[in-house]
């Protein structure tokens, strides 16, 4: 994709730059039961700025659903789950040639409770971590890194309790706000989706994409 400026008619002051090299494709993991914001909102937030998203479950192909939960913190001791939207897959597991992309995002919710077992996408997730490529997790998807044995050594942050798995994977959890994001070289990770805008930001940054304001 080539550089473009935007300016707005109606705000003659402002310009806004996307600079995006190539078309690039990204790979999405997502399963039943994933969290409905961490799906949803990265993944358009991810398609607005021009990047080709492929949205993925194991056993699922385009066009099936997956339904997801709506975590929430509502004053208790731990979040509140109810259920979310219907979110339609856009691309089909089987189908998934790990070399046509340049990152992986990876969702959180109760999903990776059960993704984590499933050997295929552990395949995905060391794939990506021996090529360099960037890699963001977001909450409970982290418990599918630690499963795939590569945060051995490294600084990452996730949901609290999933800390001490981070610790018994060999890695450093970082205990930050759930607003916060903690980047270690081509690893972007939060705790939540509070963290979206920060979360976003920061994988951009290492996917190589510009935006200027």
């Amino acid at each position: 994709m080539q550089d473009r400026d935007f300016k707005s008619k109606f705000i003659i002051n402002k310009v806004v730059t996307l600079n995006i090299k190539t078309m690039k494709k990204i790979l999405f993991l997502t399963g039943d039961f994933t969290e409905d914001y961490e799906t949803m909102v990265p993944f358009q937030m991810l398609e607005m700025v021009g990047y080709e998203v492929h949205t993925v479950c194991p056993d699922k192909k385009k066009g099936d659903i997956v339904k997801t939960a709506i975590h929430d913190f509502e004053g208790d001791q731990t979040y509140t789950e109810k259920p979310g939207h219907n979110f339609v897959l856009n691309y089909t597991f089987a189908d998934v040639n790990l070399e046509d992309y340049q990152g992986l995002v990876i969702a959180g919710g109760r999903a990776p409770e059960y993704l984590r077992l499933n050997k295929d996408v552990l395949e995905i997730v060391k794939y990506f971590f021996t090529e360099d490529k960037p890699v963001a997790a977001i909450c409970h998807g982290i418990q599918i890194l630690t499963a795939a044995n590569v945060v051995k050594g490294r600084k990452l942050t996730a949901y609290p309790a999933v800390g001490p798995e981070v610790t018994l994977a060999g890695g450093e959890f970082q205990s930050i706000p759930a607003d916060g994001v903690f980047v270690d070289g081509n690893l972007v990770t939060s705790p939540a989706w509070p963290a979206h805008p920060s979360f976003i930001r920061e994988f951009l940054k290492i996917m190589g994409a510009k935006i200027k304001i």
